[in-house]
């Protein structure tokens, strides 16, 4: 049986980190938690609402401490948002109170999985999304590389086997 550590599940927007993280949570019997749903919790406003009145710069550090709060917990399970590893403290909380989980996916599959996503605010721009997530990728990928545990491509496995997957590989480490 896997100890009971915080599993932190870090990527893109539309990797399944927050679908997965359910049901890995359920799986494991631990707390799920959400940074994006804490954030409209918190705040009682859609996360893109957020983003417009404070930008990026202040959404990230709203989301910085709402990661480190959570964080503190033990044995929870936390799906994070796309770019919440663009803080380098944020990567670093992240890195030294539990496992890490990459959950990679291509831009295709992003763009099949947010198509009908309201509550994207960097998809709002006036740019093609697939340009927006090719930056996106090619700014963040080396950032949640540098601080994964477990990278596992999450383009075309069930939830299912995917979470089999994960507590597969957090048995080996």
């Amino acid at each position: 049986m896997i100890e009971k550590r915080n599993i932190f599940l870090i990527g893109p927007m539309g990797a399944g980190k927050s679908t997965i993280g359910r049901y890995l949570s359920d799986k494991l019997s631990m707390d799920f938690y959400d940074s994006d749903q804490e954030i409209e919790r918190r705040t009682g406003v859609d996360v893109s609402w957020v983003f417009d009145l404070e930008g990026e710069d202040g959404f990230r550090l709203r989301e910085e401490k709402i990661i480190n709060e959570l964080t503190k917990k033990q044995g929870i399970v936390l799906a994070t948002g796309g770019g919440s590893i663009k803080l380098k403290e944020t990567r670093n909380i992240l890195s030294a109170r539990g496992v890490v989980i990459y959950l990679k996916t291509t831009i295709e599959k992003q763009l099949l999985r947010t198509q009908h996503d309201k509550k994207r605010p960097l998809l709002k721009l006036n740019n093609s999304n697939y340009d927006v997530l090719k930056k996106l990728a090619y700014e963040r990928n080396p950032l949640y590389e540098e601080i994964a545990d477990i990278i596992i491509d999450n383009d075309n496995l069930s939830i299912k086997v995917m979470v089999n997957k994960i507590i597969n590989l957090l048995c080996k480490i």
